[in-house]
């Protein structure tokens, strides 16, 4: 593939929160979108959430009417790795989890044509270990969209140590096209934004197990003492619990240091099914109308 012109259909694999967010992005810049899920219920509620972000934005006056129009008749859905033949680039976007990743490439890279390109969003794995699993090593790089995709300008890239320059190139342009700003990252665990963040947030997990402030003190003060939007335990409840452990378990993994311990109550957490929003429990109990911390 020589060029961004090249790229007409994106495929994205996974329609939960990121997928369908990825969808969304890519099909509002003009591309058709073939998104597959393993179920027609999850694709099907991955409409509505485009459905429903898209109009938000048109409420916003960010997009018109028409604009979410094209956007959504662009997107088409599909359960078998074939309806994503023909496509020029896919994006794989299924949870962190490295094997289920592995196995997805082995079904994916058949049913594609020699010249398509293929992207993560890992927020952690080894970009250079994951494109191994792939028939394109040099067609292959990481793509770390943050998350609510729609609305987050960043999008992180990473190249594995085989990855063609054209790749990388064309990659950042699509980027670009997308509306989204890059910034770029060595393949060493969880890049840039995850080393940063997610052992802030252990740290914060770390404060509420040892008893130092309470998940309602720890987080307003994060919120006013340091200007962040909303506090880490907020923050890990939105990342969900189970995604947050998965990236501690590969900062504790690969960098070999025992300050990425990830805190005993975080594990307690996940291993009860707490696992933040999507489970409508983590530090906060989801059930009412607000909010409410659980410790």
């Amino acid at each position: 593939m020589a060029s961004l012109e090249d790229i007409k259909i994106i495929g994205v694999i996974g329609a939960g929160q990121m997928g369908n967010g990825i969808a969304h992005v890519a099909a509002l810049a003009g591309y058709d979108v073939r998104l597959l899920d393993v179920s027609e219920a999850a694709l099907e509620k991955a409409l509505g959430a485009i459905d429903k972000n898209l109009d938000r934005q048109v409420k916003k006056d960010l997009i018109s009417e028409a604009d979410k129009t094209a956007a959504l008749a662009r997107i088409t859905t599909g359960v078998e790795y074939a309806f994503l033949t023909g496509c020029n680039l896919v994006i794989e976007a299924a949870t962190e989890n490295e094997e289920i990743k592995k196995q997805i490439f082995k079904s994916l890279c058949p049913v594609l044509g020699p010249d398509a390109i293929i992207a993560t969003n890992t927020s952690s794995i080894s970009v250079t270990r994951l494109a191994s699993y792939t028939d394109r090593p040099d067609k292959f790089m990481g793509m770390h969209f943050m998350n609510p995709v729609p609305l987050m300008k960043l999008v992180e890239l990473i190249r594995g140590i085989a990855t063609a320059e054209d790749t990388y190139r064309i990659i950042h342009e699509l980027t670009k096209k997308m509306g989204k700003d890059t910034a770029s990252a060595e393949d060493f665990p969880a890049f840039i934004v995850n080393r940063i963040l997610l052992p802030m947030i252990n740290e914060a997990i770390y404060t509420l197990y040892e008893g130092v402030g309470n998940v309602e003190s720890i987080d307003t003060a994060l919120r006013l003492g340091a200007n962040h939007p909303m506090g880490p335990l907020q923050l890990a409840d939105f990342i969900g619990l189970d995604t947050c452990l998965a990236i501690m378990h590969v900062l504790h993994d690969g960098l070999a240091d025992t300050k990425y311990r990830p805190c005993p109550l975080l594990v307690k957490y996940v291993e009860a099914g707490w696992l933040g929003r999507k489970a409508g429990r983590g530090f906060y109990d989801y059930s009412g109308d607000e909010p409410v911390p659980t410790r």
